[in-house]
C-alpha cells in the first residue's frame, strides 16, 4: 500500500514554556478596544499579514484548490463504498455474514 502515498515529513512544534498565553489574549482585546475608541494610533500590519495568501492568490492552481474547497481523500472513498457494499448486501441477502 506504500508504493502510492508519499510520506510527509514531521512538522516543527515547538511550544514555549514561559508564556501566559491568556494574558496575551487579553492585552490583544484591550489594545483592540483602545484602538477602536481612538486611545492608541492605528496599529500597522505586519510584514505576515500582508505575505499571508499573497501566493495562493498569485497561482492558478491554487486558487483553484482553495476555491473548490476540500476533497474526500481516496482512502475516505473506498471505505464509504465499501460500507455502502456491505449495507447492500446486507439488504439483499438478510444476513451479515459475508
Amino acid at each position: 500500500m506504500g508504493y502510492f502515498s508519499m510520506r510527509e515529513p514531521r512538522k516543527f512544534n515547538h511550544k514555549y514554556i514561559y508564556v501566559d498565553e491568556r494574558k496575551e489574549k487579553l492585552n490583544k482585546i484591550v489594545n483592540n478596544a483602545k484602538r477602536e475608541l481612538g486611545m492608541l494610533p492605528p496599529q500597522e500590519t505586519s510584514y505576515r499579514e500582508r505575505l499571508k495568501g499573497a501566493f495562493v492568490n498569485e497561482t492558478k492552481h491554487l486558487k483553484r484548490r482553495k476555491e473548490e474547497g476540500e476533497r474526500f481523500s481516496t482512502k475516505t472513498l473506498v471505505v464509504a463504498i465499501l460500507i455502502a457494499l456491505y449495507v447492500l448486501h446486507y439488504l439483499i441477502t438478510g444476513s451479515l455474514t459475508l
